[in-house]
């Protein structure tokens, strides 16, 4: 896997570095060497994942995500404050569970932990293998965290466009984009496959915004379109097919508190 962003401080230290993804690989190979388990996620781990030359659509990226597991939440509480980074201990006590926030006070920067799964308008669930890549979570959840988005912001359609014109599109493709693995998760969720038809059909419409080269826009445009034909035919639950029939008619999806923009 190829990564963009080299740090000069050491891994270990307590200064959190300014470049969000030279910070979010510092943060996860220390705490990895710790024993912990902690991987990048957001727009960051889109950047770790983009080749060195850097992404096919850069943007400023603003907070660090990471994602860890409910057994290493106690350790990466205490593993972050001596990496330079202080407590919204009120938020903790009361969200810890799903969630942990920190603040990096130099850089003015906040840094986002989710525990066991991903949870804005869907739920995703991310723990089960984080095993796969050492930096970051697998790209089919790394896309997927992407494509829930119902308010689409531009920098979640550069990284949706970033990751599938970087890698392939698969089925069970190890470094790839499992396209299998994303239907498995849509076939059990109407609401899943609902937001991510919508994520698709908008992010195929706005390429040509951008002015890319005939052969980019169409790489990109058949591996979305790849990827859709796997979503959509794969074999749906029982419980899929029963919420397919109210349809639109009521929300499927929830609205964060917050809506991030930043990561």
């Amino acid at each position: 896997m190829a990564g963009q962003g080299n740090g000069s401080a050491a891994p270990g230290s307590g200064t959190p570095l300014a470049d969000p993804v030279s910070e979010a690989r510092r943060l996860v190979q220390a705490a990895s060497a710790s024993g912990l388990t902690v991987r990048a996620l957001g727009g960051v781990a889109v950047g770790l994942q983009s080749p060195s030359e850097g992404p096919l659509l850069p943007r400023q990226y603003g907070d660090v995500d990471l994602v860890t597991i409910k057994e290493s939440r106690k350790g990466l509480t205490a593993f972050l404050k001596s990496a330079g980074y202080v407590e919204d201990e009120m938020f903790n006590i009361l969200q810890g569970s799903k969630r942990l926030l920190f603040f990096d006070e130099g850089n003015q920067r906040k840094l986002d932990v989710f525990v066991g799964e991903f949870s804005m308008c869907h739920v995703i669930p991310l723990t089960d293998r984080l095993d796969r890549d050492p930096l970051t979570v697998p790209l089919a959840e790394l896309l997927l965290t992407k494509m829930q988005v119902v308010e689409l912001t531009e920098r979640d359609q550069r990284d949706i466009y970033n990751l599938t014109f970087h890698h392939q599109v698969s089925n069970g493709g190890g470094q790839e984009i499992e396209a299998d693995f994303i239907a498995s998760l849509c076939a059990k969720d109407w609401g899943l496959w609902r937001t991510s038809k919508a994520t698709i059909e908008r992010c195929v419409a706005n390429l040509a915004e951008y002015s890319l080269a005939v052969e980019v826009t169409s790489l990109i445009t058949d591996r979305l379109a790849a990827l859709w034909t796997s979503i959509d035919s794969a074999p749906k639950t029982a419980k899929w097919r029963l919420r397919s029939r109210v349809g639109d008619r009521v929300r499927w999806y929830e609205l964060p508190e917050e809506h991030r923009t930043s990561a």
